[in-house]
């Protein structure tokens, strides 16, 4: 699928960038993505791919924009308060580059929904802010074999991995039944505006570097970033043989 003139002057910077060229910015042209969670990582991480010319991205998120959303959601203004996120959300992005196909869901991604979704996917970006969706995103990715990067964001630190093929998983990194505390949320514990902003920039990087150049820093790899000491960390972790959806496989 090749670039119309229109887009290569849009996409005129990252075609000029040594290590990226016209071959990997028609790759970003026929990849499909889903992000889920459409709030502080959600937006950013959204709006960074829509501008770097990923072909199809879809939205998934079941909840509302209110007025405490505005401090870190940043594609969202109060003109938007009581409308779904997904929605606003994929309005904006097509404001901003027309060239990308877009899809809304203002569902709660569940085993119900997931498997169909994920499959038609190269690529998942998890940005949610609640225990049991990321694991079932990590679930079902692995089940799908579909590549997931994840992000998390809370106070003044965030976290980001990616798993692909036979990688260790999220819940080989976090055990479900030591990490199913849902009040380790931004909702209850509160998050610097920055801090999710920071984390979708760096999954929105990744991302761009798996699809448009195959390349996969993190994977199997837990990068820590705390806001504080702006200080970053790389922890490589390996399989859990007692992980439930790795055996699975």
């Amino acid at each position: 699928m090749e670039l119309s003139d229109d887009e290569m002057h849009l996409y005129s910077r990252q075609i000029l960038l040594e290590g990226w060229d016209l071959d990997a910015q028609e790759r970003l042209k026929l990849s499909n993505v889903l992000i889920v969670g459409c709030g502080g990582i959600g937006c950013a991480l959204a709006e960074l791919l829509a501008r770097a010319g990923v072909g199809k991205i879809t939205l998934i998120d079941p909840d509302i924009i209110e007025m405490s959303n505005l401090q870190r959601q940043i594609a969202f203004t109060e003109q938007d308060l009581g409308f779904y996120k997904a929605e606003i959300l994929a309005k904006r992005l097509q404001q901003i580059n027309p060239f990308v196909t877009l899809k809304s869901m203002t569902a709660k991604l569940d085993q119900s929904n997931a498997s169909a979704l994920v499959a038609e996917q190269d690529l998942v970006l998890d940005g949610c802010d609640n225990f049991t969706t990321r694991y079932t995103v990590n679930a079902v990715c692995k089940a799908q074999q579909v590549p997931l990067i994840s992000a998390s964001a809370i106070g003044f630190q965030g976290q980001l991995f990616m798993a692909e093929g036979n990688s260790a998983c999220y819940e080989c990194l976090f055990p479900k039944e030591q990490h199913a505390n849902e009040n380790l949320r931004c909702a209850d514990s509160g998050v610097l505006a920055t801090t999710p902003n920071v984390m979708a920039a760096l999954q929105a990087h990744h991302a761009l570097l798996y699809l448009g150049l195959g390349k996969m820093p993190l994977r199997q790899k837990l990068m820590l970033w705390d806001g504080l000491s702006m200080k970053q960390k790389l922890l490589a972790f390996e399989h859990d043989e007692n992980c439930p959806i790795c055996q699975a496989r």
